[in-house]
């Protein structure tokens, strides 16, 4: 299966326009007991959230929040706190390199199940101009009025 692909839980829409993607990655989340479930129920918020990589050389997912399991009584998680992402060692290695340089960082694009695993797919983002992100809706603007007239010259 390719990367990114399985049972969509989350997507981060908003993480295309801020940044130009440039590389992904396949990574693992270490979860704990009830937020599996909680994701499971497709409740989780990829908004804000980013990853890291801490001292130890090890890959952490920050602000991503997995509310609490309604069922879950006094074993619930904390909905915020930071989960490590499973990568191979040139990843991270690769990973560490590149986010040394001016601008860029590591964006959560989605989360999704695959073969009954947790998995998130990484992009390693450049941040983007204003003028960018105006050029870019530009863009898309023309496209789809471009897209509108040839449909409406088919459909004569």
């Amino acid at each position: 299966m390719p990367k990114g692909q399985g049972k969509v839980i989350a997507q981060n829409k908003k993480a295309r326009h801020d940044y130009t993607i440039e590389d992904t990655y396949e990574a693992g989340i270490v979860l704990k007991g009830t937020e599996i479930k909680s994701l499971r129920n497709g409740r989780v918020n990829l908004k804000d959230s980013h990853a890291r990589i801490d001292r130890k050389g090890e890959v952490q997912l920050v602000n991503m929040h997995i509310p609490e399991y309604e069922q879950g009584n006094r074993f619930n998680h904390d909905p915020t706190r930071s989960r490590k992402l499973l990568l191979h060692r040139k990843e991270i290695d690769k990973l560490i390199g590149l986010t040394q340089q001016q601008g860029y960082a590591i964006i959560p694009l989605r989360i999704y199940i695959k073969n009954g695993y947790a998995k998130v797919l990484l992009g390693l983002g450049k941040g983007k101009k204003k003028y960018d992100k105006r050029e870019d809706l530009k863009r898309k603007q023309v496209k789809r009025d471009i897209d509108r007239a040839i449909k409406d010259h088919m459909n004569r």
